[in-house]
């Protein structure tokens, strides 16, 4: 017995084809995401209009009282934004305003160490390691429970990538 894998447009559950184009969107922000970005598959022709509806927006961080010591991140029409502006035009108080340094994103000083059951079976670049293969294999629905919670990519041995990552038996 045999698996086939069928590919569908995430949008609208079009079957795609082997030959299709797939364009790939990637939603970084959204009120309903909520463990961080997603993936979604769609057709050219489903993504064609996405240029014409988008907004012209600022993107504005307030710091104040009320963030409790954190910046509010802020989300409006450039429009909105520019009629805040009523001695100066905003063009060109966004030319002469004071520069600021962003924070560079700091990278985790701690290794994770993926040869334990928290952390086995998370997408990494790094070799997976024997321990690693072993756990994934030993606790498998353990592992997949652990990223189905954390909205993680779950490992499958059916499929040839993971079994070969992972040391599951290859699926004819």
């Amino acid at each position: 017995m045999g698996k086939k894998t069928i590919h569908v447009s995430d949008f609208s559950g079009q079957v795609l084809r082997p030959d299709d184009e797939v364009v790939k969107v990637v939603v970084l922000e959204h009120p309903d995401l909520v463990a961080g970005p997603v993936q979604l598959d769609a057709t050219p022709l489903e993504v064609e209009s996405i240029d014409d509806a988008a907004l012209d927006v600022a993107v504005v961080e307030i710091h104040d009282r009320h963030g409790g010591g954190e910046p509010r991140r802020v989300v409006l029409t450039a429009s909105e934004f520019d009629a805040m502006a009523t001695d100066t035009p905003m063009a060109r108080l966004l030319r002469t305003a004071e520069r600021v340094k962003l924070p560079k994103a700091r990278r985790s000083t701690e290794k994770v160490d993926y040869g334990t059951v928290e952390h086995a079976g998370k997408p990494h670049r790094g070799r997976v390691t024997e321990e690693e293969a072993r756990l994934v294999r030993e606790h498998l629905d353990e592992v997949n429970k652990r990223l189905a919670d954390a909205g993680i990519r779950q490992v499958d041995p059916a499929d040839p990538e993971h079994a070969a990552r992972y040391g599951f038996p290859a699926v004819d």
